[in-house]
């Protein structure tokens, strides 16, 4: 682990209409950097069967500034227009990593909005920050203070659905020190009536937040229904207004897991996890709104990288591992556990709660593979009925 964690403070910002209008315009170009790269990246491999790597894509984009038609990139700063190169160069390694997909064609409707700058694309001085093209430094609400003496090494500027501007400054956080080692471990089932349920018996209510603004967000999706179609005053507005729904909903719903998991990392050295597989799960017709709502990915997510952060373990149990059937007291597994059988005795006589069960098993799993190693990889091929296991190694970002 390094010494200081680089991590990304993100704030909201205010900008005048002239901020406003030059990032816009950065949008679009970066946007349309992005797509001509991949266009004529996928064209060479299609027709001549040749790869083409970041600085061929940087040399095209000098020789499109000059012509007359795409002149217009010479308005905006050079920076951010390097930087999606240089993400679509990590897009394609991934692809060829076959850890994602081949890359997609930004859309203006529907892509994110944003921009990357780099230490030569902005200043940062006193507390504030001005971007290259700028004369006015950025309006920024600091809802929490940086490292003392942070200096970014890169900012992200972004604007949502719901038209809302946020600034990401990626800063070395030398307050991020591992934790002292502890020996105390849990496990952890993710559930839908409980978001998650602990071996200590603990269960921690599950929020629900799309549910409880159901109403709201389909009032608000009737009013954008109702809109002639096209790009109106009034249907903008009606957007707008389902998108500021959807980022109340997401907002409290990243809070709500920051919180959980930034406590579960800190009074834990070993959190024992199962290695769910949300993207098939959420196939399910019946269970794919509850099950994305309650964002089992994310939690997963931010847990490692928090673990990483504060020099804890993480243990992923295998998906197949019956922790529901499997009888912690005296090792039976069941034949049959349907969704709807919440508590059950076994037949050594001990009455279970479904979910503390099987957060007990999955304990036990993690705590044998911690003890003997038993295999570091999912074992995506093993039987359904199969009780293997697997270490969750601690993440590496690509450079």
């Amino acid at each position: 682990m390094a010494t200081h964690v680089r991590r990304a403070f993100k704030y909201r910002f205010y900008p005048t209409d002239a901020q406003a209008a030059e990032l816009s315009r950065t949008f679009g170009c970066v946007r349309k950097v992005y797509n001509m790269a991949l266009a004529a990246r996928t064209e060479a491999w299609a027709l001549r069967q040749e790869r083409i790597n970041y600085n061929a894509t940087s040399a095209m984009l000098t020789a499109w500034k000059k012509t007359e038609e795409l002149a217009f990139l010479n308005d905006v700063s050079s920076v951010p227009l390097q930087q999606t190169l240089r993400h679509l160069q990590g897009a394609f390694t991934n692809f060829f990593a076959r850890r994602a997909k081949y890359p997609r064609f930004k859309s203006r409707k529907r892509s994110r909005n944003s921009a990357e700058y780099t230490t030569s694309g902005f200043r940062f001085r006193a507390g504030k920050l001005t971007l290259a093209k700028m004369s006015e430094p950025l309006d920024i609400v600091w809802s929490r203070p940086l490292p003392e003496a942070a200096s970014p090494s890169t900012v992200t500027v972004s604007q949502d659905a719901a038209g809302r501007w946020f600034v990401s400054l990626l800063v070395e956080d030398p307050a991020v020190q591992p934790l002292p080692a502890g020996g105390r471990a849990v496990g952890i089932d993710a559930g839908l009536d409980h978001l998650l349920t602990l071996s200590t018996g603990e269960k921690i209510a599950n929020p629900r937040h799309e549910r409880r603004d159901r109403a709201r967000l389909a009032r608000a999706q009737r009013d954008l229904a109702r809109k002639a179609k096209g790009n109106g005053a009034n249907r903008l507005k009606a957007r707008r207004k389902v998108a500021n729904v959807h980022a109340r909903i997401a907002d409290r719903r990243r809070d709500h897991l920051h919180k959980v998991t930034t406590r579960l990392v800190r009074e834990n050295q070993t959190l024992v996890i199962e290695d769910l597989s949300v993207r098939n799960l959420l196939r399910n017709g019946k269970l794919s709104r509850a099950i994305s709502d309650a964002a089992w990915s994310e939690f997963r997510s931010m847990l490692e990288y928090k673990a990483q952060w504060y020099g804890r373990d993480v243990i992923a149990v295998d998906r197949w591992f019956p922790s529901s059937k499997l009888c912690s007291n005296c090792g039976t597994v069941q034949n049959k556990m349907p969704l709807s059988v919440r508590t059950w005795t076994c037949g050594c006589g001990v009455t279970h709660d479904r979910d503390v069960n099987a957060a007990r098993n999955i304990l036990a799993a993690g705590l044998a593979v911690s003890a003997c190693g038993a295999g570091v990889r999912p074992q995506r091929e093993s039987s359904r009925t199969g009780q293997s296991v697997m270490k969750q190694e601690s993440p590496r970002r690509e450079p």
